[in-house]
Order: structure tokens, then C-alpha cells, then sequence
């Protein structure tokens, strides 16, 4: 363990900095200070950088695949990645390197393996016998494109379909082509003149192995003899073919057409269909054919023992049907329903009872995957209804616009949020167990619990249960509802600043102790809100408006009609002074017919019945001002033992008691300095310089006023809006690459801005309440606030509050600028304080309690004596006893010394990128300073001394969406949105990566393969039922030769036998070191028998030369060599 000295210095001393990352220096102590030991425990060793799960639904879904044995559910996607699903609980995620679209999954099944073909025509077979899968080997096709795979049951031979229309055979065992191939003249030979298109099917029939159904784009179908290498039958249709399906019996097969029609044909009458069937067309009298519809994309054909089979579809429907949702069509019998899903069908599968394909295959659900969730109907209950979907993929449901992490919570929290969100539930949902239910669930060495909340573009606000690397959606709050709805578009009010989305949730701020919650939207508007567990009905929804205007003139104050003036100590404000506005404010426009004191979004006038849950506390809204929207909220504070809330934009800062529902600051971000201001301004009023000659009296809703809204070096990654219209459109589904022409994220981008504008334009980027010393003269900590802002200037407000109980709702809070001034580079992202041992000194918060039960005497005596609780043990201390205060901005963190204000610890963290998140976190006991660079490095510091412990280049901001979300939170934990749909979590702590092995769940579980179908007695002794193929015998390269070596060529891949061997330790145990030790031994006979056929090769080689030799020396004599 390592003892750091703190010493106090000078101000204006900087830290020596190196040329790589400069690392911080201790500074002299001035002379008489006695010295602070603080230890350090946090090494670099403690930190190690790696991604543990990710949650959510799979961004842009390509195909799908399941299990019937293991029951494990398995999706491609379009950027190469695989997402596996077994029981609630256990999931698992998969990257293919090249990033390609996954066009087909099939699984060896019960085998713990799955081929997946991409559409950059390579094969991969995937290990799953091991918690994190890996590749054993690739195969990549040069001359043809893959269109279609199949792989039979229990074989080991995979038939791979190409646009050429040849079919070509893997062995999947060692990744090899076969020298088999069917050739797509072979198959049609003269039955048609043109090129059959594309293998758009293969499959063998159910009841012969040895006959190959192989279906061509163009609409002929073949019917193949393996042994014979000839066509047996040839259907011809003069419709484009999109899937095939066999009746179990091998009998009949079913087709679906471009036209949305099915073709149901006999096996052994090739000439025309035994059925055609169109199940949307509408049947025309006089016998002429229905009107064609759109393509039957996919057809599924399944018998039951007791009833009739069901043809399951999707796609078909009528080109009349305008508008209408895309639909899953089930027939049964004479029934047909028709199930509209929310969004278009990517692919669908029937799960059945058996994997046999000659057997009645009792159908019992079929999945269907949409382009944006996951379905599953119970086929089994009257109506079909849907099964409840166990696993966290409704991340989406609105797009994400913000979200927060929280570890280390109190326990008490998710049992809470659990029972209010409990209500919440649908019902109709299918009584059954969710049917994908493979896999073992890990051991789970995380004890804590984790919270996180992501905020939505719809203004929702969901609560996830994220405890030990799973996911569970615990609470959802409707932020929109306390608004009025617009009908249409004509009746939106003009005073929207925001093209669609104006419930945005933009700013979460949480106290988790006292459970109070804040937000702030796109609108401009913050809500307040308290957790209750009873039902309240509101009368009147409590609401304050804001004028917070951003004006230097030469003489006027920077708003004429401001709220009260800032109160100096001993006057104090009449809290009457500001009568909570009941609803919509009294003067739309100003005398010159522009738009004033009005908000953007109305708060509804009637009662609002509010569940048990977040209930509404106070809704402030800031409103426009002679014309000039108000700005976006870049900055958020709640403190529940204050019972203030605190907020700032790029025109300044404003502070609301929510007790008193009053306002107590609203002051333009100069005014914070009072007389200390650094800047040199230009006097200059926003409005008036962009006034043209013919005055603004015509403004209306449609009016677009220069882009001059907000040009703060920092807003545009405070807000991401660099330039902002009088429209502001917020960026909920991001561009996935940023601008080549902004290279914002790649430089410092103070540089792109002027400095009259850089200067007028200082917005509020940070905001920290806590118990501390706020001038350099204090002798005790005191409540205060800590603002910080986008110019790199920290400034310290004094906050009187009155004595507990009712005093506290009679009394003014009193707040005064302290006049100290900190200055760093870049944008100030995040402020703590440690205390005098170097520990954490949280804000003050009030323990929760039920506001909306009535309080018996001795409570309320209790909660007048009631302090709140500060954790900081700063309060008792006596006075010569110091605190530190945590400050980072965007480029430098520094370590300060309270009271003497003296910097003893700077870090520049970075010269040519810029930190986008900064949080001090604890891990092992101690605490750090985290931060994520735009330039993609991934940082720890140790506190006090910000010596470097952790640089990684992770990832680089590739798009809003990463700066947006990316949090650190305690215990090492942190995460991003990786796409729209998804989460990935991550840790940046050595010990979590060690035991991560052990939480991730097991995929594959040792389960018995059931029984073949009974051929029974006839069938046995008259030679019916399924006949077998020796498939070695025909496509082993004995018999079929060796493949074209420029085909395809063979990539082995990095999780071999050792990938296996982390499958053996764990709950599999004895039956996988069984299966272990066979592979292993497999394995070397295979090495053994490849050494073997080498020596062989060598042997026959030497013998050929030794001949060729002996036959050129034969006839010469000893003296002639």
C-alpha cells in the first residue's frame, strides 16, 4: 500500500505534465500547514477493461434458428452479430469478425453447435458447449454466392444451395467440401430453356433420405436421387417460388408463390398441383382465378395426431389492403386467422413436439421474429394468444434518449419498484411456460443491487432491474401524461421549439435514497417527483413558469421583468412573492405581437388520478420571452434534504424550493459572477442584433429565424445541437456516423467558435449540492451549491435554509453567491467531495418515507426534529480538518483543498480529445475518477493524487448515441446504448473480470435425444416408413473425389478443444469431462490418423522418386555417374 502526502500549494501552481499524458505532481506545502496523510488503496491491478453482456432486443434481426431438443433460440442480424435465448435469464451474444449479414442459422441439433452462413458466402460452425461460443472453423466460398443451407437431422453432411443454382456438400465436421455436387443442368436438364435461378430450398424427404426436394427461384421444383445423381420428378409453375414445406409423410409437399398463392402437389404427379390455394384472394364468381396478391413470403406445413394439420404463412395478403399491418396467417382445418404484428415479419418458426421430420409433429407455438421484437403464439389455446415475453427486449419501445446507471443501491429499492410496476402488467397473455427454456443459469457472485433507468423520446421512463449481468424491466413512468395532447397537427400549439418528440426526457437526476426523481425535457420543462405507494387523485397539478433570458444591454438589467432579484442575506424573499401559476400563463404576446410568457407544452386543467409509484411534486416550465424560445436544459440537480431542485441552460441558472413550490434564483449566467466576471463582453441583446429592418410583428409558427440559437463551444455535446433552429429535432435515431465535414469529436472545438459568441453564450454544465466550505475563511461546512459551467469556471452559492418541520415550509431559503471562482479547461462534467480520510462524501438526502399518509403526533415531532442525513462526516469534524473537491472537465481534473481553495492535484487528462463522461465511482473499498474520451480511450484515476491507473482504447465515438448514454457507475461497472434496440454493459474492474466466467449462464445442458418414431410392424416387414442413406458412402471422398480446391477455402477458427474445456468445469461436470475426454481422444486419432496419412504420403513419395531414380541410373555403368 502506497501513502500519498497531500500538500497544500500556491494557487496558480500547474502540475509538471509529460509529453505522453501528464502525470500529476504533488506540490510544495506551504510553510506551517501541518500535513494530511491519506492512503491509497486502488492500484493499477485492480483494473481490467472488459464487455460482459448485452441486453435488448438484436439490432436490425436476419434470420432464425432453434433447438428443439436443448430449446435454445438463436438470431443473425444484419451486422454479423448472433444473439443466443434460453431459459429467462440466460443469454448470450456472438460477433462475426467480417461484420457481414447473417442470411442462415442452422443448429446441429443437441449437438451444443450451429452453422451460420453469411452473406459474404462464408459457413462458420459455432462451439456453444462453452459460455462465451467460439468458431472452430470457416469455410469461405470464392465463385459462388450462398443463397440456401439445410442440415438434416443427425447428419453430418450440410447442403448449400448457390445463386448459380448448384448445390454443393459441407461436411460439418471437418469443415470440407464434398466432391458431390448437383449441378443446376443436371437438375432441370431439359424442362426448361432458361437458368432455374437461385436454390431458394433444399430438403430431404421425410420419409427418404435419399431423395433431395431442391426448389429454384424461377418456380421449378426437383425432386433428386442422391444414389442415382438423377431427377426423379420435375414440377414446373409458372410463379416465382419464395419457400418450400414437406407433409411429414413425404408424401406431399407445399409451395408458396409470388402471387400469394400455395401449390400443394403430390410427389409422384408432377404435371400440375393437387392444390392451389389462395387464403387472401378474393374468390371471383364464374370460376376465374382470384386476384393476385402480394408474395406468401414463407410457409410452414405441420400434422397432429388428432386433427387436422396447420399451414401457417406469412405475407399473402391482398394488394387492396392498403395500410394494412403486416399479418401471421394460421390455418387450421377450416379456420383462418389472421394475427397482425406491430412491425414487418423478418422470418418465423413453428416449434414442435418432436425433431423427427417423419413423425406427426404436434405444433405447439411458432415464433415470430419481427424487424423490432419477438413473438411467440400459443398454437394449443382457443384464440392463439401470446405468450408474456420473459426477456428485456422493449429497450426500444421508444427510442432511448438518456440513461443512467446506479449500483451499490439501498436493497429496499427493487422490491418497491417492483410491487408499484407489478400493476402494471397486461393481461390475455397465454397461461403457459414460456417454451425456450434451455440452459443453466450462473453463479451468481455479485450480491449487490443495480438499477438502471433509461429515458425515451416519448417522454417514458423505464426502471431495469440490472442486478448480477441480467435484465429486468421493474417500473415505467409516463412523464406526457400531466400534458395536454395535441389532436392533429393544425391544433399543435405554435410554441413547440421541437419538430416531433417534445416530451423527450433529456436529464435524469435520481436520489435513490430518498427516492425523489427529477427529469428534464426537450421542451424545456422539469417535473419533480415523489415515490408513493398509495393511489392520489390531483386537483390541481402544482406548476411554476420561468423567465430565464440570456440579455447584456449597456444599461437594462438583464431581464426587466425577472423573478424576484436575488435576496441578499438578512432581507430574505417573501415566498408569497411568486404565486404558483395555475395553468395557462396570462399574456400570450407582448405589446409588439411577439409570442411572451407562454410555455411550450400545456399542463392539463383537470384532475389527474395518480397510481401508486412516481407521483407528480411540481412541473416548472420555462417560458418564452418577447419572442425568443427558451433554451434547452443542459444541466440537472435534485437534493430531497434541501427539498430544492436546481437547473441551467446556455442563458443561466435557475433554483425552485419544490417544498414551497417558490422561485429562489433566476439569474442570467453573467450575473453568477457579480463583479469577479473573467470575461471581457461585448454589451449585446440577442433580439435586437438579428432584427430585420421591417421588425419581427409577423412571426408566426412557421416563421425559421436564423440559426443562431445556441453556440456554446460545449452545447453541442452538452445537447448535441450544435446549430438549433427555432425547430429543434432531437436526435433519438442518430446517424451511425458522424459528419466528415464537423471533425467536432476530433478536435477541441472551442476553436469553430467566435469569441463574442463563445463568451455571450456560457452555459451551465454542471450542478453539485453538498455540505462543504464555500469560502476560504469558512471554519465549517455549510449546504451549497457548486456550479459549473461550459467555460470552465466553477462557482460557489451559499444556500440558509430555515430549521426542519414547519419552520422549513414557512421560512425562506435564502441563497447568495459565496464569490469563489475556480477556473479549469474545458467544460466542467462532474464535481464530488472527499473527505479529510479520502472518502466519499455523498450529498445530503432525507430517507424516504410515505408522503401521502396522514403523520400521527410523534412523527411529526420526530420529523421537526428530523435532520437531514448527511453522510458527510465532515460535520463533526473539528475545524482545522479539510475537505477535497473533485472537479473534471472536459480536458484536466483537479484536486482542490477546502478550505484554502488551493489546487494540490492536476491531471490533464487530455490534449486532442475531450472527456464526454467523468464520474467518481468506488471499487474495492476505495474510489476513483472514471472517464470516457471522444477519441475512445477509457481512463481511471486514483483520488486524491489522479495518478493514472487504467488507459484502454476501447471504442471511438462513432455516434451520438455511445456520447449520449455511455455512464460509469460504482463496483466497476458501466455501460452504452450499443445500437437503437440494445445495451452493452461493461467493466473496468479486474475482479468482476475474473468471475465473470462463472455468472454468464451455460447454453448447453446434457439432455437425451428422444426416441426415433415407431416404424411399426407392417412397415418394417413390407419396407415402408423412413428410409436411411449411408450419406458417407456417397459424399465421402472415396466415393465422390475431392472437391475444387479454388471453390472454397477452409479457415480453421480460434475456439478449438480449448474452447471446450471451459464448457467442462461447471454444473455440466462429469458428463461434459466424459464427452471432453472422448472429443479429446477423437481428436487425437484425428491427429494421428492425419500424421499417419502423411507418413504414408511421405513413404509413397520417397518410393516414387527412389523408382524414378533407379530407373534413370538402371542401364549406366558405376564409372558414367
Amino acid at each position: 500500500m502506497r501513502k500519498f502526502n497531500i500538500r497544500k500549494v500556491l494557487d496558480g501552481l500547474t502540475a509538471v505534465s509529460s509529453a505522453a499524458s501528464a502525470s500529476s505532481a504533488a506540490q510544495q506545502q506551504q510553510a506551517g500547514n501541518r500535513e494530511t496523510e491519506i492512503q491509497e488503496t486502488l492500484q493499477s491491478e485492480h483494473f481490467q477493461l472488459c464487455k460482459t453482456v448485452r441486453h435488448g432486443f438484436p439490432y436490425q434481426p436476419s434470420a432464425l434458428a432453434f433447438d428443439p431438443v436443448q430449446k435454445i433460440l438463436a438470431i443473425g442480424t444484419q451486422t454479423g452479430a448472433l444473439r443466443l435465448f434460453g431459459r429467462p435469464g440466460v443469454e448470450c451474444y456472438c460477433q462475426h469478425d467480417s461484420g457481414a449479414a447473417v442470411i442462415q442459422l442452422q443448429f446441429l441439433i443437441n449437438e451444443g453447435a450451429l452453422v451460420s452462413g453469411l452473406a459474404d458466402d462464408t459457413l462458420h460452425l459455432w462451439n456453444l458447449r462453452q459460455k462465451r461460443p467460439a468458431i472452430l472453423h470457416s469455410l469461405k466460398f470464392n465463385r459462388e454466392r450462398i443463397t440456401f443451407c439445410h442440415l438434416p437431422f443427425q447428419s453430418k453432411w450440410l447442403y448449400v444451395g448457390t445463386e448459380r443454382g448448384n448445390i454443393h456438400i459441407v461436411n460439418v465436421e471437418s469443415f470440407t467440401l464434398s466432391g458431390y455436387v448437383i449441378m443446376w443442368n443436371k437438375a432441370i436438364e431439359l424442362s426448361s430453356k432458361s437458368h432455374p435461378g437461385p436454390i431458394v430450398h433444399i430438403s430431404d424427404n421425410p420419409m427418404d433420405e435419399g431423395k433431395l426436394l431442391i426448389g429454384f427461384e424461377s418456380g421449378t421444383v426437383v425432386l433428386w436421387d442422391l444414389k442415382s445423381k438423377k431427377a426423379d420428378y420435375r414440377y414446373t409453375h409458372d410463379e416465382a417460388i419464395h419457400s418450400v414445406a414437406w407433409h411429414h409423410e413425404g408424401k406431399q409437399f407445399i409451395c408458396s408463390h409470388s402471387d400469394g398463392t400455395l401449390t400443394i402437389w403430390n410427389v409422384k404427379s408432377p404435371t400440375k398441383p393437387f392444390q392451389t390455394i389462395t387464403p387472401h384472394g378474393k374468390q371471383l364468381k364464374d370460376g376465374k382465378k382470384p386476384e393476385p396478391c402480394k408474395p406468401i413470403l414463407k410457409v410452414e406445413y405441420k400434422t397432429t395426431r388428432a386433427g387436422e394439420p396447420f399451414i401457417i404463412l406469412s405475407g399473402g395478403l391482398s394488394y387492396d389492403t392498403v395500410g394494412r399491418r403486416p399479418c401471421l396467417t394460421v390455418m387450421h382445418g377450416k379456420s383462418t386467422a389472421v394475427l397482425e404484428m406491430d412491425y414487418s415479419i423478418v422470418d418465423f418458426l413453428t416449434l414442435c413436439e418432436t425433431p423427427y421430420p417423419n413423425d406427426f409433429q404436434e405444433p405447439y407455438a411458432v415464433v415470430v421474429l419481427l424487424e423490432k421484437d419477438l413473438v411467440l403464439i400459443d398454437l394449443a389455446q382457443n384464440g392463439y394468444p401470446i405468450f408474456e415475453n420473459p426477456y428485456p427486449l422493449t429497450i426500444h419501445e421508444s427510442p432511448v434518449t438518456c440513461c443512467e446507471y446506479f449500483a451499490d443501491c439501498p436493497v429496499d429499492l427493487i422490491p418497491a419498484l417492483y410491487s408499484v410496476g407489478a400493476r402494471q402488467k397486461r393481461q390475455g397473455y397465454s397461461k403457459k411456460e414460456w417454451p425456450i427454456s434451455g440452459g443453466n443459469w450462473g453463479l451468481i457472485t455479485q450480491s449487490y443491487p443495480e438499477i438502471i433507468i433509461t429515458g425515451h423520446a416519448d417522454g417514458s421512463i423505464k426502471f431495469w432491474d440490472a442486478s448480477a449481468i441480467t435484465l429486468q424491466v421493474l417500473y415505467k413512468l409516463k412523464t406526457a401524461k400531466v400534458f395536454e395532447k395535441s389532436r392533429n397537427k393544425d391544433d399543435r400549439p405554435n410554441t413547440d421549439i421541437v419538430d416531433e418528440d417534445p416530451y423527450a426526457i433529456q436529464i435524469i437526476s435520481w436520489c435513490p435514497e430518498s427516492r425523489m426523481l427529477c427529469i428534464a425535457g426537450v421542451s424545456a420543462h422539469v417535473i419533480i417527483y415523489r415515490f408513493s405507494k398509495q393511489e392520489v387523485t390531483t386537483e390541481v397539478i402544482p406548476m411554476l413558469e420561468v423567465r430565464l433570458l440570456y440579455e447584456i444591454n449597456d444599461v437594462e438589467s438583464p431581464d426587466g421583468e425577472q423573478l424576484p432579484p436575488l435576496p441578499t442575506p438578512g432581507t430574505g424573499s417573501n415566498p408569497q412573492s411568486i404565486v404558483p401559476q395555475s395553468h395557462p400563463s396570462t399574456s400570450s404576446s407582448s405589446s409588439d405581437g411577439l409570442r411572451d410568457n407562454v410555455p411550450c407544452l400545456k399542463v392539463k386543467n383537470s384532475p389527474l388520478k395518480q397510481s401508486p409509484g412516481y407521483q407528480i411534486e411540481l412541473v416548472i416550465q420555462l417560458v418564452w420571452v418577447s419572442g425568443e424560445p427558451p433554451q434547452q436544459i443542459t444541466s440537472l440537480a435534485v437534493n430531497s434534504a434541501y427539498g430544492l431542485v436546481v437547473f441551467g441552460n446556455c442563458n443561466g441558472i435557475a433554483m425552485v424550493d419544490y417544498l414551497q413550490k417558490t422561485v429562489l434564483l433566476n439569474l442570467g449566467t453573467i450575473e453568477l459572477y457579480g463583479s469577479n466576471d473573467p470575461y471581457r463582453r461585448e454589451p449585446r441583446s440577442p433580439r435586437k442584433t438579428r432584427q430585420p429592418s421591417g421588425g419581427l410583428c409577423d412571426i408566426n409558427e412557421g416563421t425559421v429565424v436564423p440559426e443562431d440559437r445556441c453556440k456554446s463551444p460545449t452545447s453541442d455535446i452538452l445537447h448535441f445541437s450544435a446549430k438549433m433552429s427555432r425547430k429543434l429535432s432531437l436526435p433519438t435515431e442518430l446517424k451511425p456516423d458522424l459528419d466528415v465535414k464537423d471533425n467536432s469529436f476530433s478536435r477541441s472545438r472551442s476553436s469553430s467558435v467566435t469569441s463574442i459568441d463563445k463568451e455571450s453564450r456560457e452555459a451551465i454544465s454542471a450542478l453539485h449540492f453538498c455540505e462543504t466550505y464555500t469560502r476560504k475563511a469558512d471554519t465549517s461546512p455549510s449546504p451549497c451549491l457548486w456550479v459549473g459551467t461550459t467555460l470552465g469556471t466553477v462557482l460557489v452559492i451559499v444556500l440558509n435554509l430555515p430549521p426542519g418541520g414547519e419552520q422549513r415550509l414557512l421560512q425562506p431559503v435564502i441563497v447568495s453567491p459565496s464569490g469563489t471562482i475556480l477556473r479549469l479547461k474545458g467544460a466542467i462534467l462532474r464535481m464530488a467531495f472527499l473527505d479529510t480520510t479520502g472518502s466519499l462524501v455523498p450529498p445530503a438526502h432525507e430517507p424516504w418515507r410515505e408522503h401521502n399518509v396522514p403523520e400521527d403526533k410523534d412523527e411529526k415531532d420526530k420529523s421537526k426534529k428530523r435532520r437531514p442525513v448527511s453522510v458527510s462526516p465532515s460535520s463533526s469534524q473539528e475545524i482545522s480538518e479539510n475537505q477535497y473537491a473533485v472537479i473534471c472537465s472536459e480536458k484536466q481534473a483537479k484536486v482542490i483543498s477546502l478550505p484554502s481553495q488551493n489546487c494540490i492535484y492536476k491531471q490533464n487528462i487530455t490534449e486532442t480529445s475531450f472527456v464526454l463522461r467523468g464520474d467518481v465511482v468506488s471499487l474495492s473499498n476505495s474510489i476513483c475518477l472514471a472517464c470516457f474520451c471522444a477519441n475512445g480511450h477509457i481512463m481511471t484515476f486514483s483520488l486524491p493524487s489522479l495518478r493514472p491507473l487504467l488507459d484502454v482504447y476501447y471504442l471511438p465515438l462513432t455516434n451520438m448515441r455511445i456520447a449520449r448514454t455511455f455512464c460509469f457507475t460504482n463496483n466497476g461497472q458501466a455501460l452504452y446504448l450499443v445500437s437503437p434496440t440494445e445495451i452493452q454493459r461493461l467493466t473496468y474492474s479486474q475482479e468482476t473480470c475474473e468471475n465473470l466466467q462463472e455468472m454468464l449462464g451455460e447454453l448447453f445442458t446434457p439432455v437425451e435425444t428422444p426416441e426415433a418414431p415407431n416404424r411399426g410392424f407392417f412397415k418394417g416387414l413390407f419396407g415402408g416408413g423412413a428410409q436411411s442413406l449411408d450419406r458417407e458412402e456417397l459424399f465421402g471422398e472415396s466415393a465422390s473425389g475431392k472437391a475444387s480446391r479454388s471453390l472454397a477455402q477452409h479457415i480453421p477458427g480460434p475456439g478449438g478443444i480449448e474452447g471446450v474445456k471451459g464448457a467442462a468445469s461447471g454444473v455440466v461436470g462429469e458428463l461434459a469431462r466424459a464427452r471432453l475426454a472422448l472429443d479429446e481422444r477423437g481428436q487425437k486419432l484425428g491427429e494421428l490418423e492425419e500424421k499417419t496419412a502423411a507418413m504414408l504420403y511421405s513413404a509413397d513419395s520417397f518410393s516414387k522418386h527412389a523408382h524414378e531414380m533407379m530407373l534413370k541410373y538402371k542401364d549406366k555403368k558405376w564409372y558414367q555417374f
